[in-house]
């Protein structure tokens, strides 16, 4: 009787064994792959990012540079002596303008990258515009509302494509999932 070759990687498994044998092959997809820092696997790379992503986190993070702006501006006035009704109820607001900035930003960069937590935060995101786009609108701001509409509108319809739902769906430190 004849031992079968021993695998080098493992020297406890056969080579015959139906486990690939060649280094360069991954053994486990959910390991981080050389030249993959974010640890996504052959399945990141081999989905294609759809344009509705790409769409969608382009939306995200120019409202939240809105917000940091607008936050900018805030903190300005503050600092200039405008006239406030409470000084540390405009210093919480001022917070809470950079606060979801700040939160803005992640939901798109992690949206981009094909997480599946930002679509919630991103939706919620666009509905706010909404309720705040429609009386922009209908307040005498027509370009200011539309602004704010068209575009959460879009992300919106975006957040529902099959696609976008397919290719956000890796969940947090691991492979994507279902």
């Amino acid at each position: 009787m004849s031992r079968p070759p021993v695998n080098p990687a493992d020297p406890g498994e056969p080579v015959g064994s139906g486990e690939p044998t060649d280094p360069a092959e991954p053994t486990d997809p959910a390991e981080p792959q050389p030249g993959d820092p974010e640890g996504n696997g052959p399945s990141a790379a081999s989905a294609a990012r759809p344009a509705g992503i790409t769409v969608i986190s382009i939306v995200t993070g120019l409202e939240a540079a809105a917000l940091l702006l607008a936050a900018g501006w805030y903190g300005f006035q503050l600092l200039t002596g405008a006239p406030v009704l409470s000084f540390w109820g405009a210093v919480f607001t001022l917070g809470l303008l950079l606060a979801f900035s700040a939160w803005l930003f992640a939901v798109s960069r992690f949206l981009f990258r094909g997480y599946r937590w930002p679509r919630a935060g991103a939706l919620v995101a666009q509905l706010f515009m909404l309720t705040i786009g429609f009386p922009t609108l209908t307040g005498g701001y027509p370009l200011a509302g539309l602004a704010m509409l068209l575009p959460a509108a879009l992300a919106i319809v975006l957040l529902f494509d099959k696609r976008v739902i397919a290719f956000a769906s890796k969940a947090g430190g691991s492979s994507r999932a279902l």
